[in-house]
């Protein structure tokens, strides 16, 4: 019978735990851990955050009343590439106030859709500026918005345009 040989059980459980072992542990526990800080840390101050809502904004009664009286013509679509490589689609038109006051905001809702006719994608922008001067009861002006993100399912025909937000010289 030949000899058995005998085993050390502290060997064993030694190399149960290599050095590397611990190693790729330790890695795994401070990236758990870098991962939940980053997770859960308040956003730094950055100034002045510049939000696009999609959120339906209230008008007043005479916004909605005289909502009837602005009209968008001339509607344009656009694909390009820019700089970056990236296919930009802008929409083109005109907004014309064919009311008797003058307009110191507009916003449109912008409704692109799939084959199918459901909404892809939705976004609300301003079709005056920021500090534009006001558009005269009358006045017709020019605006450009670009979209970089607007789904592949997009049926590639002109968006559905509504009229999200007026702002009147008398309204605050």
């Amino acid at each position: 019978m030949p000899p058995e040989t005998l085993q050390n059980p502290d060997a064993e459980k030694s190399s149960r735990f290599s050095p590397a072992t611990i190693l790729i542990a330790a890695i795994v526990v401070v990236a758990i851990a870098l991962s939940v800080w980053f997770l859960l840390k308040p956003p730094a101050d950055q100034g002045t955050i510049v939000v696009q809502t999609t959120v339906p904004l209230k008008m007043g009664k005479a916004e909605l009343e005289y909502a009837k009286n602005i009209k968008v013509e001339n509607l344009a679509l656009s694909r390009a590439e820019n700089f970056l490589h990236q296919e930009v689609t802008t929409l083109a038109g005109e907004v014309v106030n064919g009311g008797s006051q003058s307009l110191l905001g507009v916003m449109l809702t912008i409704e692109f859709h799939d084959s199918m006719d459901q909404i892809v994608l939705r976004e609300t922008r301003s079709v005056l500026g920021v500090r534009a001067t006001a558009l005269a009861p009358g006045e017709r002006r020019p605006f450009e918005i670009a979209f970089d993100n607007i789904p592949a399912s997009w049926n590639m025909q002109k968006p559905t345009l509504r009229i999200a937000r007026l702002q009147l010289p008398n309204a605050r």
